[in-house]
């Protein structure tokens, strides 16, 4: 990175990458704070379940920002199209996909939500590592190629496809600088002080920080 990059917490999965270039928000779910589209130049959306992608707000914001732009797999692009969203302004991705966005270099993994139930059926999900830098998997445990660095990897720690032991197997095979835990809007505040326990005992001997809601992390 050529300027300082601040990632901001804006609750569950969605957070906002800040430079001198721009503004890059990932996973503007229902269970985040939407405001962070206020000010996004860019949006990545890894996967269509409503904790990822509000596809209301979303269209509301692409509509008051004219040079806003999103990238999404397939089945996100038919969401937001159906909610009114103009195509030209939505850009399709796939695992092995480069491109710039808001200013900061981005690269698409993998290519399926982790496993919820044998009788669920899978969605699309992608997991995007952005500026080399910051890794925001989705609903997956999808990992860069083996000996690839992290510097910070955005980790899920509850929901109803995972269980703790992967997240830290998980952690551990991505060897990050900085971890920080995402996807626990369904943990009470006892439920988070277990998950950081756990996950920062056994998974991670570095920076583990738990990032509230509008707190930053630098990257210089």
């Amino acid at each position: 990175m050529t300027t300082p990059l601040t990632l901001t917490s804006f609750g569950h999965a969605c957070v906002n990458l800040r430079h001198a270039g721009g503004s890059l928000v990932i996973d503007p779910g229902a269970y985040g704070d939407l405001t962070a589209l206020e000010s996004a130049d860019a949006v990545l959306v890894t996967h269509d379940h409503v904790d990822h992608v509000a596809a209301e707000p979303l269209v509301v914001a692409l509509a008051r920002r004219p040079r806003l732009e999103v990238w999404v797999p397939d089945d996100v692009v038919d969401l937001l199209v159906g909610a009114g969203a103009p195509l030209e302004r939505l850009h399709r991705v796939a695992a092995g996909d480069t491109f710039a966005a808001a200013g900061l270099d981005v690269e698409v993994l993998g290519e399926w939500h982790a496993v919820v139930h044998p009788d669920v059926p899978r969605a699309h999900n992608v997991a995007y590592l952005v500026a080399g830098t910051v890794l925001h998997p989705g609903d997956s445990f999808t990992a860069p190629a083996s000996g690839r660095a992290v510097r910070v990897l955005l980790a899920p720690v509850a929901g109803p496809w995972l269980k703790i032991s992967e997240t830290i197997d998980y952690v551990r095979a991505v060897g990050a600088q900085t971890v920080v835990p995402i996807h626990d809007a369904v943990l009470s505040d006892a439920g988070r002080q277990l998950v950081d326990r756990l996950v920062s005992g056994l998974g991670h001997a570095g920076d583990y920080r738990r990032l509230a809601t509008g707190e930053h992390l630098i990257l210089d």
